[in-house]
């Protein structure tokens, strides 16, 4: 496991962020399962230009993730630019690089930019987990594609007569798609390889799943969210809408946590759906332009980019992803954990998340795996996931890196600190590090 370097970014100037904004996370199935990722999409990204000082005519290109692509808006991100406003000169290009197709979507900009391609970009994530479909079997398509080329009454009859009821077992989409085919293993079974590596117990991941609820029911309580998020209406017709993210549960307890069987290794395992990310309906939006062209413009901005790196590792072990990319982004940078104010590692798992602690704290980790004689430094727990994250929140799953982007700046402005990490890992064996900063 290494981790590659990108190219050097040490002198070009930072990437202004001027607006972020996203939509409440609702459970999957829930309030928002009516609603395909493209409409989702349109309304976020409406609502974004609408309270940006951006023209949406001023924009060179519109750039979304998106992983589970719908079949009935290919592009998703030109059919979103076209719903939410966008005229038809816009370009609009979608992207896709698994949990972070979000941060994706701003560093291709970011690329964009310093290329001299474009000045003005409109960037950020969906992703709607209601309506990953199911797939038919194999057995049954194929039969669907003989009954297709059936020429006769007779021949259509023969090939019925091939039928058997096992062939209608549906294929979960969601299920195949958090499973990776390298090491075939689903996104839970590489957490529990880590709480094994690490020694990572039920009870410590209960703790963390436990916290990460209490921390965001406190920020719900206070307000802090509505800073980040719009209400988006979800039943026209009776006018209901949702304002907040109806993941967090207020009344959560290690009891009850303690309660759920292990989801992933059901005879030893200790991941369960109490400790991991829920699965939920989102999008996030964020409007780019260089440091520069902001000033140019008069604009005070949310927020900058300052770098960003990407690396890989074992697939097996992807949810140490942010130990590698940050390891990148801190050689890139020259700087250190004890520069870092607030960081932002996404929970796709509390023992992933845990096992970064370690990681990001052990000689011999860095020693083993990321040449590096000393450690990256140990975590403050009091400026990681202050206000919860995945567990509580939810982790849709194409926008998540840009969430984790503009909550790490609202709350750096909240806070009245400079320097701030997002980082989250990748399904397939990658990890993404993103610095950023507020004046």
């Amino acid at each position: 496991m290494k981790s590659k370097k990108m190219s050097n970014r040490k002198n070009k100037e930072r990437i202004a962020i001027v607006t972020a904004l996203r939509t409440p996370m609702a459970r999957a199935g829930g309030k928002f399962k009516e609603m395909q990722a493209d409409q989702l999409g349109a309304i976020l990204f409406r609502e974004l230009m609408l309270r940006s000082s951006i023209d949406f005519d001023e924009v060179d290109e519109v750039i979304i993730g998106n992983v589970a692509q719908p079949i009935h808006a290919a592009n998703i991100a030109r059919v979103i630019a076209l719903r939410a406003g966008f005229p038809e000169s816009t370009p609009a290009l979608t992207v896709h690089r698994n949990c972070a197709s979000g941060m994706e979507s701003i560093t291709t900009a970011v690329s964009r930019i310093y290329a001299g391609e474009g000045k003005v970009y409109v960037c950020g994530g969906v992703e709607s987990m209601s309506n990953i479909p199911l797939v038919y079997s194999e057995k049954m398509t194929s039969l669907f594609g003989k009954l297709a080329r059936s020429k006769s009454a007779l021949d259509k009859v023969r090939t019925l007569l091939g039928f058997r009821p096992a062939f209608l077992k549906p294929i979960v989409g969601l299920m195949s798609g958090l499973t990776d085919p390298v090491s075939g293993l689903l996104m839970g079974n590489t957490a529990e390889v880590l709480a094994q590596d690490f020694g990572i117990s039920r009870e410590e991941q209960d703790m963390f799943a436990l916290l990460s609820h209490q921390k965001a029911a406190k920020a719900k309580e206070s307000g802090r969210f509505a800073k980040e998020s719009m209400s988006v209406v979800y039943d026209t017709y009776l006018g209901e809408y949702l304002d907040y993210d109806d993941g967090i549960r207020e009344g959560q307890t290690l009891e009850k946590l303690a309660k759920l069987r292990p989801f992933f290794d059901r005879k030893n395992g200790t991941v369960t759906a109490g400790n991991s990310s829920q699965i939920t309906d989102a999008a996030a939006g964020v409007v780019l332009m260089s440091e520069s062209e902001a000033k140019k413009r008069g604009l005070e901005p949310l927020g900058y980019l300052r770098d960003y790196a990407y690396a890989g590792l074992e697939p097996k072990r992807m949810g140490l992803g942010p130990v590698f990319a940050t390891h990148t982004l801190f050689k890139q940078t020259g700087l250190s954990m004890d520069d870092i104010e607030i960081i932002e590692i996404n929970e796709a798992f509390a023992a992933q998340v845990i096992a970064c602690e370690r990681a990001f704290e052990s000689d011999t980790f860095a020693q083993k795996h990321l040449g590096r004689k000393k450690a990256l430094g140990r975590i403050d727990p009091d400026i990681l996931n202050v206000n919860g994250g995945a567990v509580a929140l939810g982790h849709p799953v194409g926008m998540t890196g840009t969430r984790l982007v503009l909550s790490v700046l609202y709350e750096l402005r909240l806070r009245g600190q400079q320097r701030g990490l997002a980082t989250l890992c990748i399904g397939g064996g990658q990890g993404a590090a993103l610095l950023l900063e507020v004046e």
